[in-house]
């Protein structure tokens, strides 16, 4: 049998009510909870509840038996359910923008120049000749043996080795410097509520 609500219930001796609600078998069978026209409630077997051909019950009650019936004071409670949604308020677009400026450079260079000297010599030494620096001037001695009645070693020329610093001023040059900047647009959504300025 199809249990269904808010369905009549025609009694033996024409006492009418409608189905509220069922209760499932919990050991003592499934039970019914009959609303009658009085405005009293109880609790039937659902085996008791014949259905009848225009789709309503028939219960095999009269009027005698309802006084001995269990009558069904129903207790209401409201229920308090909190939960959360997303919900999209807008869209946030980020817009990168490039600035460009010029800055002028001025800016001194040095670069460094070589000269090569040969300074004749022609002295007699005992050994080898260490190279060595005179202030900014690197010597470097260049020996030659000659053959003579004694062999000796003699210090034919020096080499000089100027190391000069030239320090010129280069054309002033322009140099474009860029510097990122973010732009936040906020497109609100039809219907959406207006959207929070916290972040």
């Amino acid at each position: 049998m199809e249990m269904q609500t808010s369905t009549r219930v025609f009694l033996e001796d024409g006492l009418t009510g409608r189905v509220e609600a069922w209760q499932a078998d919990q050991g003592d069978g499934a039970q019914a909870l009959v609303l009658l026209e009085d405005g009293r409630r109880l609790w039937v077997p659902a085996a008791a509840l014949g259905p009848r051909p225009d789709g309503h019950y028939a219960l095999s009650i009269g009027r005698a038996h309802l006084d001995a019936a269990a009558v069904v004071i129903p207790v209401v409670a409201e229920r308090l359910e909190v939960g959360r949604r997303v919900t999209e308020t807008g869209v946030v677009r980020l817009r990168k923008l490039v600035h460009e400026r010029d800055e002028l450079v001025d800016q001194e260079v040095t670069r460094e120049t070589v000269q090569v000297e040969r300074v004749p010599v022609g002295r007699v030494v005992d050994g080898p000749v260490a190279i060595r620096q005179e202030g900014d001037t690197i010597v470097v001695p260049v020996l030659e043996e000659v053959l003579v009645v004694e062999r000796r070693l003699v210090l034919k020329e020096e080499v000089r080795i100027v190391r000069q610093r030239v320090t010129e001023r280069a054309e002033p040059q322009r140099v474009t410097l860029r510097r990122e900047e973010i732009v936040v647009e906020r497109d609100t959504l039809p219907g959406a509520g207006r959207p929070s300025d916290a972040h």
